[in-house]
């Protein structure tokens, strides 16, 4: 099966076997080794040693490199001393001093590295016969795994060849350090201490980073010690709620050191042992750092520089609720009998929390991963079960085939209960979508969309999905949307289960859209991995954007590009232009600072400069330059720069010089133009860039940056095709264009793909006005023209009032991304109104505004209406109910009144829009009649939908048992953080939410211990107020009450109120005589 890709190897293979002859009295059955096993090792240390190989092999091959297994709880002679160690709970681990043991080897043995060697042949070889071979590996190769004899014909390639053909097997062999064919010498991100930044580093960042320094300096692992491969066996029990386990890791001492450090977090290592070369060594202690999260084994003596041994550790740890690491999730029986799951959950940092290990992203390993499992429960990992073998008391033993070489964080298990549907890709991959039990047709649809979507990828990266099988699980307790492990990607049941009379049509759409973002990460992210967290956009901005490719492939009516710019585009541009924001590239060292950047700058403008990074070198170069780049650094780790010379290289454009002012910078710029006509058919543009600040301040010295901007140009001529392209790279430029009448208009930025805001002349917005009336300004013209007005009123360089007259011209509008924009940013409008005695005023206006669209679409969907008009529906009709339209609320109320009597079902789409109805002036018996169709339902989504929609009741007490019925039981602690928050945007709710988080945030810590879901509890929970006064307040909360892992989100949310502040003591004048006039 080798042959394929070792053909140049072969002769010299079949030379280098004929050595096994003169060991071949020494007894390698690998599945045998016993008490005698360390006599083995030696004796066949001295006959290496001994033995001279001819010339001719000489000159091709390392000394023969004997494949073996040992396991010390098979070799019981110093087992009796090891189980007499005590725990010291604190900090350390003691040995009895006659233990200790020398540990430089005796040098009349040879120094080679006797290890279990098996691997997974993937390839520096192109990309055909990769996938040739690598299919035929699947299929032919069942296992030389650890513990198994070994054949003939796999000992020399899988040995010996090691050396000589290392290129080959590195990025998959337990017996190649990883990453050392990738050096990192493109990378700036610097080992150690995490105090360093960049040149560009603007005054907030520093002052974030003076907040951080108050604590110690966070370093990464040192690098003198890695792991090459881990053997993980793991035993949850899942009624106590605890797991024990054992790791066996053959590791690789790169230089002499007396320490192992490694990370390990909650749990508690009840053994260890070292074993290198004849001997075995046990640490005299190990000593637990709780704030670096490491667990050091120090040794009495010190162990040689390039030592191959293996380290055998036996761990105990507690299947938390806090869901990271190794934890345990709730779900009920047909019959309601409450029970568990464990479930892992590890990026970015809580494979420690599951087993002491190398837990960053760029010390690689290859893994085997064991269960030890009740027999009736599902045992899934990465890879393929390889044998399950039954156990006393009720249990069986599940072993997985070896993983390629992987990142820690993507390790994986699960084991429950769970019903499964399956299908095979066009290419053959196995897909699976775990579900709960007796929801197997949910999982149908996200079947569908998975093995549609692995040959996508395989066909636009052309590289093969690198793993037999792909499972897709739905998981009850969990805090992200999905996480990618590799060939286990689980997911909250909200996005991956589709039940079709209770799924709404948006939710169906972020399922297709989750499950390709996940599977995207399977190369982007798994096969190739960021180097550290500071990279982190690389996985998550690349998926996010390819996730959008994807999806308009498989569903084109979904319109799903115009999506984009309302879904990722706005809300990272919003975000950006904060002084209190980060670059897309942020030092980040301590685990509580990356929780921090999993947002929307490293998602959202992530993806939204990947796109315009798309658009200005091509599709076709875009694509050669991904493939370049993913076949170079399969299985290694990479940085932003590496990504850059990839596409250079494939689009001949200077892309680091472009690219690298929008990834080392925080912000945007604005572009301001200016037009003037100079002959017939010649049209003068007047450029500028700065930076665009949410408050319209200048921005300070060394706050500012140029831009290299991709600036293209349509005008009425031809509103969707490109008339000009150029880089503006100068604070100020003049470009001419030709063909231009004094009468036609010309629009920046059509398609709304550049990363920046556009600030239109008086003259030049006055004539487009009219192309948006009539609807000559393409959809995502239209779109970012009025969010870039919007965003224009908010930093003061234009009043609220112009700015909604300016609405008047979307009165026709059809589309629905467009009425999405318009929402969001009369949403921002109403928070700030909410403040005022303006809100009957507004709802005037509100529903003036929306009234004709909705009568246009009505309640009922037509016949092949087509996807947006169902969307727009549902928007439309909902934010009526908000407007308080008497005639909506009033169909509302008369629908969900049939639909709880079972008279008519309510479409899915339109639930949210019914429930705010009968909530938002509801008395305590429809709000207790809300509470039992909670209860009586088992659809995640349809309790998400009536869990928030409490939210928005009028009734300040009904607002206070939102809150407490959020805490309680019955609301999974997933799923509380948005129930708070439906109560917090709620200006009837606003400030007790506040005061219940203030008396309450002990208890909220403990129960997220930070994380991204506490961050977003904060952030919507303080940023709607107006004042200084508040702003000031919650200032001196969180510097007396610091909750690490949020100061930033703090920072922005403080900011956020500020801007509040000014814009309502700016507007609130004009804006009441607009809104009372209009009306």
């Amino acid at each position: 099966m080798y042959k394929n890709a070792l053909k140049g190897g072969i002769r010299t293979a079949k030379q280098a076997w004929k050595l096994k002859n003169e060991f071949g009295k020494l007894n390698l059955d690998l599945a045998k080794a016993n008490s005698d096993f360390q006599e083995h090792l030696c004796e066949a240390a001295r006959l290496i040693h001994n033995f001279s190989p001819p010339p001719a092999a000489a000159t091709t091959l390392n000394p023969v490199s004997l494949l073996l297994k040992t396991n010390p709880s098979d070799n019981r002679r110093h087992s009796d001393e090891h189980t007499r160690r005590k725990v010291v709970a604190s900090h350390n681990r003691w040995t009895p001093n006659n233990s200790r043991r020398l540990l430089t080897p005796d040098k009349t043995a040879f120094n080679a590295c006797f290890r279990a060697e098996t691997g997974h042949l993937n390839a520096l070889i192109s990309s055909k016969q990769f996938v040739k071979v690598q299919k035929q590996f699947y299929r032919d190769f069942s296992s030389v795994s650890l513990g198994a004899p070994l054949k003939n014909s796999d000992a020399p390639l899988l040995g010996d060849l090691c050396s000589q053909y290392r290129a080959i097997l590195a990025h998959t062999s337990a017996d190649v350090i990883p990453g050392e064919n990738h050096p990192q010498h493109q990378c700036q991100q610097r080992r150690g201490i995490h105090s360093q930044k960049p040149q560009q580093v603007l005054k907030e960042d520093q002052h974030h980073q003076r907040k951080m320094a108050q604590k110690a300096e966070f370093e990464r692992l040192p690098t003198n010690v890695v792991p090459r491969h881990y053997e993980l066996i793991l035993q949850p029990d899942l009624k106590a709620f605890t797991f024990t386990g054992k790791t066996i890791v053959q590791v690789h001492v790169k230089e002499p050191t007396s320490q192992i450090t490694l990370n390990a977090l909650d749990i508690t290592i009840d053994s260890a042992e070292l074993q290198f070369e004849c001997s075995k060594f046990q640490p005299e202690k190990i000593v637990y750092s709780a704030e670096n999260e490491t667990a050091t084994l120090e040794f009495t003596k010190e162990i040689p520089a390039e030592t191959a041994g293996v380290l055998y550790m036996t761990f105990t740890g507690e299947l938390n609720d806090k869901m990271k690491g190794f934890y345990r999730s709730k779900y009920f029986t047909a019959e309601g009998e409450e029970r568990y799951a464990g479930v892992t959950q590890f990026e970015a940092t809580d494979a420690r929390r599951c087993f002491p290990c190398w837990d960053e992203p760029a010390i690689k390993a290859t893994f085997d991963i064991t269960l030890v499992v009740p027999k009736d429960r599902v045992a899934l990992s990465n890879m393929p079960v390889l044998k399950e073998d039954p156990l006393p008391n009720g249990l069986r033993r599940v072993r997985f085939d070896r993983t390629p070489v992987m990142s820690t964080y993507l390790v994986a298990v699960v084991v429950g209960e769970y019903d499964y549907v399956e299908g095979k890709s066009e290419d053959g991959v196995l897909v699976r979508v775990f579900t709960p039990v007796g929801k197997r047709e949910q999982g149908t649809f996200a079947l569908e969309v998975a093995t549609k979507v692995l040959p996508y990828y395989k066909d636009y990266f052309n590289i093969a999905y690198p793993l037999p099988k792909m499972d897709l699980i739905a998981i009850s307790d969990f805090s992200a949307g999905a996480m990618e492990n590799w060939g286990l990607v689980t997911y909250r049941e909200t996005f991956v289960l589709v039940d079709p009379k209770n799924t709404s049509l948006m939710r169906k759409q972020s399922i297709a859209l989750t499950v390709g973002h996940e599977i995207a990460h399977q190369w982007f992210g798994n096969l190739v991995t960021m180097e550290w967290w500071t990279h982190l956009w690389l996985n998550e901005g690349y998926a996010s954007f390819v996730e959008f490719l994807c999806v308009h492939h498989l569903f084109p009516e979904y319109d799903i590009w115009t999506q984009f710019v309302t879904d990722m585009y706005t809300r990272a541009l919003e975000l950006d232009s904060l002084k209190n924001s980060h670059p897309i590239e942020v030092p980040v060292g301590h685990p509580s600072e990356i929780d921090e950047i999993f947002d929307e700058i490293s998602y959202n403008k992530g993806a939204s400069v990947i796109r315009m990074l798309h658009d200005y070198i091509g599709e076709d170069d875009f694509r050669k330059g991904m493939n370049l780049y993913l076949t170079r650094h399969q299985y290694g780790n990479t940085c932003t720069e590496d990504l850059w010379t990839a596409l250079q290289e494939a689009s001949s454009k200077k892309v680091a010089d472009v690219m690298s002012s929008w990834t080392q910078h925080k912000g945007f710029p604005v572009v301001s133009v200016e037009s003037e006509q100079k002959e017939p058919k010649q049209r003068l543009l007047r450029l500028r860039q700065c930076k665009f600040t949410a408050d319209g301040s200048t921005a300070e010295q060394g706050d500012d940056c140029l831009w290299v901007v991709p600036v293209s140009v349509s005008t009425s001529k031809n509103p969707t095709g490109i008339a000009k392209t150029f880089l503006l790279d100068k604070p100020y430029m003049e470009v001419v264009l030709e063909n231009v009448e004094e009468d036609d208009w010309i629009k920046i930025n059509p398609g709304t793909v550049g990363y920046y805001r556009t600030r239109y002349s008086p003259e030049m917005l006055e004539q487009l006005m009219p192309a948006v009336e009539k609807m000559e300004l393409p959809p995502l013209d239209r779109l970012g023209l009025i969010d870039d007005m919007f965003a224009m009123v908010q930093a003061g360089h234009a009043g609220t009032a112009e700015v909604l007259a300016l609405v008047d011209s979307y009165r026709n509008e059809t589309n629905y991304t467009v009425w999405t924009a318009i929402t969001n940013s009369l949403t921002n409008l109403h928070i700030l109104i909410s403040h005022t005695d303006l809100m009957d005023d507004f709802h005037r206006f509100g529903r003036c505004l929306y009234e004709p669209v909705a009568a246009r679409l009505g309640w009922e969907p037509r016949d092949g209406e087509n996807h947006l008009d169902t969307l727009l529906r549902s928007l439309v009709l909902t934010r009526l109910v908000s407007f308080r339209s008497e005639e909506v609320i009033e169909m509302a109320r008369n629908r969900f009144r049939s639909h709880v009597n079972g008279t008519s079902l309510l479409p899915a789409d339109l639930r949210t829009t019914c429930y705010k109805a009968v909530l938002q002036d509801g008395d305590e018996a429809i709000f207790e009649e809300m509470l039992n169709l909670y209860r009586a339902t088992d659809l995640h989504e349809e309790q998400d939908r009536i869990s928030r929609a409490l939210g928005c009741s009028g009734d300040v007490k009904l607002l206070r048992r939102v809150i407490d019925f959020a805490m309680s039981g019955e609301v999974r602690a997933q799923d509380s953080v948005f129930v708070i928050v439906a109560v917090a945007i709620n200006p009837k709710g606003r400030d007790m939410a506040w005061e219940f988080f203030k008396e309450n945030n002990k208890q909220l810590l403990e129960r997220y211990q930070g994380g991204f879901l506490l961050s977003r509890l904060i952030k919507y929970l303080i940023e709607n107020f107006a004042s200084e006064e508040r702003a000031k307040e919650v200032e001196d909360f969180f510097q007396a009450n610091p909750i690490p892992g949020t100061e930033r989100t703090v920072s922005q949310a403080v900011e956020t109120i500020r801007l509040n502040a000014a814009w309502l003591l700016r507007d609130q004048l004009q804006l009441t005589t607009y809104l009372r006039e209009s009306n």
